[in-house]
């Protein structure tokens, strides 16, 4: 079991540039990665197949890939995108594309590795316009930057997905996602080996919509 995280890419910012750059997540709320979302039946699932992330997989969150933004949605697909690090200013908007049906709506992001189980190394990206989406990244950014404080050393939280729910009066039961810590480990330009045990060989994963 190793306690150091890699993430693909270089140059990341130096992890005492971390804690205020965090708490800016709730003041203004890769290329290559899939992306992960929870859906309306409260299942966390990931790319185009939408494959059901396995329960007891562990994940590493990559602290300096916060992002916040603006999205604008058309009829299932994505009309415009802006995006940019949390240590930026969010961006300027134009006119929202024609066809968007609620215009720029607020959106904040962050990518996260599969450090176990079946999907060990997977890398994916996760962002949300929704209120429970949103409260779930800032919780966890205020959560890193109040680790880093403390610890420097250790500024990876490795999280379980996990989900809340409430009872909404017109649409039934609404699911939210929850990224709950397990521990904290460092980042090193090594390799990293997996962080949590395997899941039970019963496990199977299930693909949504199959």
């Amino acid at each position: 079991m190793s306690n150091v995280t890699v993430f693909s890419g270089a140059n990341l910012p130096s992890v005492a540039s971390l804690s205020q750059a965090l708490r800016s997540v709730t003041a203004s709320e890769g290329t290559g990665v899939a992306i992960l979302k929870m859906d309306k039946t409260g299942h966390w699932v990931f790319g185009a197949d939408q494959t059901e992330a396995e329960d007891d997989a562990a994940w590493a969150v990559n602290p300096f890939s916060f992002v916040h933004g603006f999205i604008a949605w058309g009829d299932g697909e994505v009309l415009g995108e802006k995006m940019v690090p949390i240590t930026d200013p969010l961006p300027d908007l134009g006119v929202a594309p024609p066809n968007a049906k609620k215009g720029w709506e607020k959106q904040v992001g962050l990518s996260l590795k599969c450090m176990s189980g079946e999907d060990e190394g997977l890398e994916v990206r996760y962002a949300a316009t929704s209120v429970g989406g949103r409260k779930a990244v800032q919780a966890l950014a205020i959560a890193i930057a109040e680790a880093v404080e403390k610890d420097a050393t250790k500024p990876v939280p490795v999280v379980l997905l996990k989900k809340e729910h409430y009872q909404h009066k017109s649409y039934g039961k609404i699911y939210t996602p929850v990224f709950s810590i397990q521990k904290w480990v460092a980042m090193d330009n090594g390799s990293a080996a997996p962080i949590a045990d395997e899941p039970p060989p019963e496990q199977r994963r299930r693909r949504r919509g199959s």
